[in-house]
């Protein structure tokens, strides 16, 4: 087939990472007209015997390419549809340069899967706007007037984002009332309006949030401020066509686009706003290849693209804090200063038995049971009660010698899913019906920490006549009236409650501090302050069994003095967010290749090789930022390397080739 004189650069669908870079393609006269930049279509690879699919980065004339060979033409054009944009291609570029990781990683991450059907009445829709000569996108006759945001001074916040600025926010507690009706935290009010007018000036804004929780209170707060077609939701629960019509939505023109991860590669042409709620929350960090935090994702897309950044959240992440004391980030308080009242309550034992029984020392007990009760000022209303762990009783031990039960068959932590159920294994779900400890041989055990289910169960008895409602991953609830009621809910899974809670009770401080990574006091903080977050105006906050300085910050809300002296502590002991990680996992002698290609000199130091198990050892570099993109090059040569080497097949496996034995991740959470 002759081909066109022009030539097509494009990103193969492909893991490997020797296949990550640009192939060139020919043109053929059959598919000049279709093939763009950003456009699906399929290639033969090597041979031509084999088919992938790629996207289209850009297409040259033929003079600009220095091979004067005869290229390969492109065999299809999938679909004329731009999925890939200028903009997503250049973020994914530089993210996985930059985390040793492949571009397709993060395209299989940024593009949904094609709905052919979604997209075939997409493609009707924007043909049929251009011939109707106006633009296939929300109309700016519906864009509202938008009132000013509160709490941040006199246009403080409106006029930062309008300047493009990057800005770490924190937000002021307590929840509103939408014109809905709906019951929302005031952090969704605050971005929901700052998103509503970035859109509103005919440019895109985004909004990455943790988890569904937090996108279904944004999404129920831009339901009175922004017409329906405006608004773009990417959720890791719709259906791939439901996504992939979102994902079209979004190239359609201006919008407001919600999501999780993923949003923040949704794509923006024109971006004018980019915002990240709760940046420190750990559901932020990707778990797949390359492991890329939305926090990261978001501060190189707005380097790159401009428009606003915002970090926002109601504590300062340490991250955020390193960002503010270089001068990158731009701090912005509230006007006012307000913070729950909190108090703080040694772990002493309840005078009432059934109060005992439930964990609640006295000054929480009577807490409590005046929210319920309510006086001549303050009605009865619900009361949360945050425990650390979910279910009935997570963890049991022999109640002989105390050791954790494990299971007999694989070894997994034991627990009880309710009362009077047998116990099961964490791991493999097995029964333990002829469990015997492993140390002492005895037959019984004893109930070591209480989930939610048993403290729900006690606190039944400890208010007879109470409703008691349980929060959690098993039981998850959105939201509750303004009625008595005692909510016991996990960390992060607090419901929002009509008017805001009487009052708030902390109870598994010292067991969630007892966590051992380096965040862990931050993750606390966090944990706190959001669930205080959630009280009515005045309504107290009773923090149990914890003390010293991050209660004292926590009670007196010098969460920016904490975040301070935490990042200072880091820097001492060359830890993240002072410096950078990479940690390289495999067989023996390919980590010792992998980090005897790094150049010593772009190191602080090597922690290790120590065992990770039987067959694998891990690897940690520490550097400072600015050598991170050398270390990432060198790396990810280690990697090429590793993949291409040919591996003989183990006997009896004829073709079978072992899968390459090096994993690698940048700012690894996990190993801190």
């Amino acid at each position: 087939m002759a081909a066109a004189g022009r030539v097509a650069r494009i990103v193969i669908d492909s893991a490997l990472p020797q296949l990550d870079h640009l192939f060139d393609y020919g043109v053929p006269d059959t598919l000049d007209a279709d093939v763009h930049p950003g456009v699906r279509v399929k290639v033969p690879l090597r041979t031509g015997a084999r088919m992938v699919s790629g996207y289209v980065v850009e297409v040259l004339p033929r003079e600009q390419i220095d091979f004067e060979g005869e290229l390969t033409p492109i065999d299809q054009v999938v679909s004329t549809a731009r999925v890939l944009t200028p903009a997503v291609w250049a973020l994914a570029r530089k993210l996985a340069d930059r985390s040793a990781g492949t571009a397709n990683d993060i395209l299989r991450f940024a593009v949904p899967p094609r709905s052919v059907r979604v997209e075939k009445a997409w493609l009707t829709a924007q043909e049929a706007a251009q011939e109707a000569g106006r633009e296939a996108h929300a109309s700016a006759s519906a864009r509202p007037s938008v009132a000013p945001i509160g709490g941040y001074g006199d246009g403080l916040l409106e006029s930062a984002i309008a300047a493009g600025e990057r800005v770490a926010l924190r937000t002021t507690p307590g929840v509103v009332r939408t014109p809905e009706g709906e019951w929302v935290g005031q952090w969704a009010v605050t971005l929901a309006g700052a998103a509503v007018a970035c859109w509103a000036s005919g440019r895109t804004a985004i909004i990455a949030v943790p988890d569904y929780r937090d996108l279904d209170q944004l999404a129920a707060t831009l339901v009175a401020l922004a017409p329906a077609d405006a608004v773009v939701r990417v959720d890791g629960r719709q259906t791939d066509s439901e996504r992939y019509k979102a994902f079209l939505g979004a190239l359609s023109g201006p919008r407001i686009v919600i999501g999780s991860q993923s949003a923040v590669y949704a794509p923006a042409d024109d971006l004018g706003l980019l915002i990240v709620w709760n940046d420190g929350d750990p559901l932020h960090a990707a778990r797949q290849a390359p492991y890329i935090h939305t926090r990261d994702a978001a501060l190189v897309r707005q380097e790159q693209q401009g428009g606003a950044l915002v970090l926002a959240g109601r504590i300062r992440s340490v991250e955020a804090q390193r960002l503010v004391e270089l001068g990158w980030l731009r701090a912005v308080d509230p006007e006012r200063a307000v913070w729950p009242k909190v108090i703080l309550s040694a772990n002493q034992t309840a005078e009432e038995p059934v109060a005992r029984a439930a964990r609640i020392p006295s000054v929480a007990w009577r807490t409590a049971r005046a929210a319920l009760e309510g006086d001549e000022k303050t009605a009865a209303g619900p009361v949360l009660i945050q425990v650390a762990r979910p279910g009935y009783a997570p963890q049991i031990a022999c109640a002989k010698c105390g050791q954790a039960a494990r299971c007999n068959r694989c070894t997994g932590p034991l627990g009880q899913r309710r009362a009077g159920s047998v116990p099961s294994c964490g791991w493999c779900g097995a029964l333990a019906t002829n469990w015997h400890c492993d140390h002492c041989e005895h037959d019984r055990f004893r109930l070591v920490t209480l989930g939610s289910g048993r403290t729900a169960e006690e606190l039944g008895r400890a208010f007879p006549g109470v409703r008691v409602i349980v929060a959690d991953g098993e039981h998850p609830v959105q939201s509750v009236p303004d009625a008595r009621a005692i909510v016991v809910a996990t960390r992060g899974a607090e419901p929002v409650a009509a008017g805001g809670y009487r009052a708030v009770l902390l109870l598994d401080g010292e067991r969630m501090l007892a966590r051992e990574t380096l965040g862990v006091a931050e993750d606390c903080l966090r944990w706190w302050t959001n669930a205080a977050g959630l009280a009515a105006p005045g309504a107290p906050t009773v923090l149990v069994g914890v003390s010293g300085g991050l209660a004292r910050d926590f009670a007196t809300g010098r969460v920016a003095e904490f975040a301070h002296a935490e990042l200072a502590d880091r820097r001492a002991l060359h830890f993240p967010p002072a410096v950078r990680l990479a940690s390289i996992a495999g067989a023996p002698d390919v980590v010792d290749a992998a980090v005897a290609a790094v150049d010593p000199a772009l190191l602080i130091d090597v922690l290790g090789p120590a065992t990770v198990d039987d067959a694998t050892v891990r690897a940690i570099l520490r550097f400072e930022y600015a050598k991170g993109q050398d270390v990432a090059t060198a790396v990810r040569g280690a990697i090429v390397r590793n993949a291409s080497k040919r591996r003989k097949a183990p006997a009896g496996k004829t073709g079978f080739r072992p899968a390459p034995t090096l994993r690698v991740q940048f700012d690894d959470p996990d190993i801190i």
